[in-house]
């Protein structure tokens, strides 16, 4: 089934996991995290960047995850991250996209609440579900640096109000993940999720996942994460595959010989993030 972001987070909540949200880079990598998630009997959310959606096309994008969604039977969610244009964020929701997120991290409160504000209104007359961010996050997202002293954490009381206010279905939260990190492993701040965790009533979202320790997935899963975003580790694991790949194969082999090993890199990944964010402790 092709859902919302709200209807497969509804569902984390109700088992105590989290939803893997992982960044498909080209097409080649969509229907193989779609199948991983069918072999782990989870739903799955796709997520592109604006750069990726106008590379791929969003209606592609769409009839994608619509086909394979009735194919597999899995809850299969098209979500549109760290958009900060309108215009782009409508162009998703028009051709398609079952969710979108709004990145108003960077301007004030107020101006944060405005601009959310406004796409929850056009979303939800969609029928499409919104996350959006509060506090900012750092690292490199879409080729955008966010240096380490404009890393600012989520505050809790800020949260209260900025969810009252925008009516949003999932909040992302600053509490010292990086995006783009893979060399090196985060100190999640736990005492500050779990301020944010005992004043809110909605689902939470780890942007930066590829730098979370394993040990630390089910911590802050426990602690009302359920949403994990991993983008870093698929495009890493494609790339030095595809590397290692046209270095060693003739000219002339087909490109399938290339991409198919690729594909099995990034099965691998997703199933195992997947098996964690499941959240069983045997």
């Amino acid at each position: 089934m092709y859902v919302s972001l709200k209807e497969v987070l509804n569902e984390a909540q109700s088992l105590n996991m989290a939803i893997g949200a992982f960044n498909t880079h080209n097409l080649e990598m969509l229907p193989e995290i779609i199948r991983a998630a069918y072999k782990q009997k989870t739903p799955v959310i796709i997520q592109t960047g604006c750069g990726t959606a106008n590379y791929i096309g969003h209606r592609n994008l769409v009839a994608v995850c619509k086909s394979m969604a009735e194919e597999y039977g899995v809850k299969v969610t098209l979500h549109l991250d760290h958009a900060k244009d309108f215009n782009e964020i409508r162009k998703a929701i028009d051709a398609g996209y079952s969710s979108v997120m709004y990145d108003g991290s960077s301007f004030s409160l107020k101006e944060n609440i405005l601009g959310t504000k406004r796409v929850v209104e056009y979303a939800k007359n969609h029928g499409v579900s919104v996350e959006a961010e509060l506090g900012i996050v750092g690292g490199t997202e879409e080729g955008i640096v966010i240096e380490k002293e404009k890393i600012r954490y989520t505050d809790p009381q800020e949260a209260v109000e900025f969810v009252q206010l925008t009516e949003i279905d999932a909040l992302a939260v600053a509490i010292g993940t990086n995006h783009g990190q893979y060399r090196s492993k985060t100190d999640v701040n736990f005492s500050r999720l779990k301020e944010i965790n005992e004043v809110l009533d909605i689902p939470l979202v780890i942007h930066g996942g590829t730098g979370v320790k394993e040990k630390d997935i089910g911590k802050v899963i426990d602690l009302g994460i359920r949403k994990f975003n991993v983008g870093t580790e698929l495009l890493i694991g494609w790339n030095n595959e595809s590397k290692s790949c046209y270095m060693s194969n003739e000219e002339n082999i087909s490109n399938r010989e290339n991409v198919v090993p690729c594909l099995e890199v990034i099965n691998e990944i997703v199933q195992r993030k997947i098996r964690l964010f499941k959240n069983i402790n045997d």
